[in-house]
């Protein structure tokens, strides 16, 4: 039996982690959730989760900074990151990338398009 994925969300918005909790029970991931990037490091560090889903705007350290934390860490360096911002705008998106994450998407949330790039990046 092949082990169930993880994927860490990464939000300082409780109704938010909730959202994105509700898009992925219908799939047969484990979610882990953290509620600022701090939070985020030390599990993505200790749990090694297949994929994460990082808000920007958080308070004490942005989402960006995380992400770039995450890929100075030889544990972390290489769990893709999916941003998911109410931040759409081209200097933002551009941000996100240079931080290290691998995609950006900007809320309100599409759920089939969440899921269809969880798949992408989990293989399933």
């Amino acid at each position: 039996m092949k082990e169930t994925k993880k994927i860490l969300l990464v939000d300082d918005s409780k109704t938010v982690l909730l959202m994105e909790q509700m898009i992925l029970k219908k799939v047969p991931y484990q979610t882990l959730l953290a509620s600022s990037g701090a939070e985020a490091l030390l599990k993505a560090e200790s749990l090694l989760p297949d994929l994460i889903l990082m808000d920007v705007v958080m308070p004490n350290m942005t989402g960006f900074e995380a992400v770039r934390e995450l890929r100075r860490r030889e544990a972390t360096k290489a769990i893709p990151v999916i941003m998911i911002t109410t931040r759409g705008e081209g200097e933002n998106v551009a941000a996100g990338f240079e931080s290290g994450c691998n995609d950006y998407l900007t809320k309100p949330i599409d759920s089939a398009v969440l899921l269809a790039k969880i798949r992408d990046y989990l293989g399933d």
